[in-house]
């Protein structure tokens, strides 16, 4: 069930992240190896549970992020592979948290940690990531990119409580939905992209423009996400096509149809979201009323807006392979609404 979704009339070749990957292959494989090792404890549902999630087939977008931006501006240490590192482990204890307060079932088209070892062990090993992630940024010895870092781990921790406070909240408005998927999943992005010029030792202006790059790469990329969910495949998304609407969540999409609808149409919103009708029937309505309001299109208009601004922080930036990767990164995020 969906909507055929199409960014723009004569659209560039299809994107792709190729280059990102090949010019991070080598530091990647030594981060996949780090990965194991720091996942690895004589308590034995901890690795099964953070191997399950890790090995589960995610593109490693955020810490290839950390690598390119490192490699950019001339780093030749071996910090920029544990900062990279922690950011995976970061973004895995994040998924293991989320999965547990939105219920979730499926997670890159396997079944949640949750669904197999329960709430409580995916919640502890969350934790236990998190921390080997910040012993990794102290083995790093900068304090400028753990200060980064953890900041964004308490930022993240903000958002999703904002969001729990927002809950099935029809009356949220726009600034408010970015104000939470700022905190969610961009100030990941952000950190991940900044603290690559900071241990490179990059000016002010490059360490900015690259947080700027991440911030707004990573609206966009979540803005994508909200409009995946009612015109995507599960492929696309990692998990189950409408599963945002099922678990009542008020996205972009669902704050657009519904400020745009007639009374009937907000009345049948609220008995969806609030009131927990969200069948497959429910589904293909809200999915009519979507396409009828231009709310999945306008949530794509927004990602490109992001997307844009994410393009001209790097513009003053010298030329090189890693800024061009990093601008693919772009195209191929939205591009995944084709």
């Amino acid at each position: 069930m969906g909507v055929v979704l199409n960014i723009e009339n004569g659209k560039r070749e299809a994107a792709s992240i190729k280059d990102l990957i090949d010019l991070t292959a080598a530091d990647m494989g030594r981060v996949n190896k780090l990965i194991l090792s720091k996942a690895g404890s004589d308590v034995e549902m901890i690795p099964e549970i953070a191997n399950h999630l890790i090995s589960s087939g995610g593109k490693r977008l955020r810490p290839m992020l950390t690598l390119a931006s490192a490699q950019m501006f001339g780093y030749s240490g071996e910090g920029h592979v544990k900062l990279a590192t922690s950011v995976e482990f970061m973004h895995t204890a994040t998924l293991l948290h989320d999965d547990v307060v939105d219920e979730s079932g499926m997670r890159r088209g396997n079944k949640t940690a949750r669904m197999i070892w329960g709430n409580q062990a995916s919640v502890l090993v969350g934790d236990f990531l998190l921390g080997q992630a910040f012993r990794m940024m102290v083995d790093v010895g900068s304090l400028e990119a753990l200060d980064i870092l953890s900041s964004a781990a308490s930022i993240i921790a903000e958002g999703e409580v904002m969001q729990l406070a927002a809950a099935k909240n029809l009356e949220t408005t726009e600034d408010e939905h970015f104000a939470v998927i700022k905190a969610k999943t961009a100030a990941l992005f952000s950190a991940a992209a900044e603290v690559g010029p900071v241990i490179a030792q990059a000016t002010r202006n490059d360490r900015a423009a690259l947080r700027s790059y991440g911030m707004n790469l990573g609206l966009a990329f979540q803005l994508i996400d909200d409009a995946l969910d009612y015109g995507g495949t599960s492929k696309d998304l990692g998990k189950n096509v409408g599963d945002d609407f099922r678990e009542g969540k008020v996205t972009l999409p669902v704050i657009l149809a519904y400020r745009r609808g007639t009374k009937a149409e907000r009345t049948f919103w609220k008995r969806a979201i609030e009131d927990n009708f969200t069948d497959d029937a429910g589904l293909e309505k809200a999915i009519g009323l979507m396409t009828r309001h231009g709310a999945i299109a306008d949530t794509i208009g927004r990602a490109g807006h992001f997307g844009e601004i994410a393009r001209d922080a790097l513009a003053p930036l010298e030329a090189t392979p890693q800024k061009s990767a990093l601008i693919d990164v772009i195209d191929f995020c939205i591009s995944r609404v084709n």
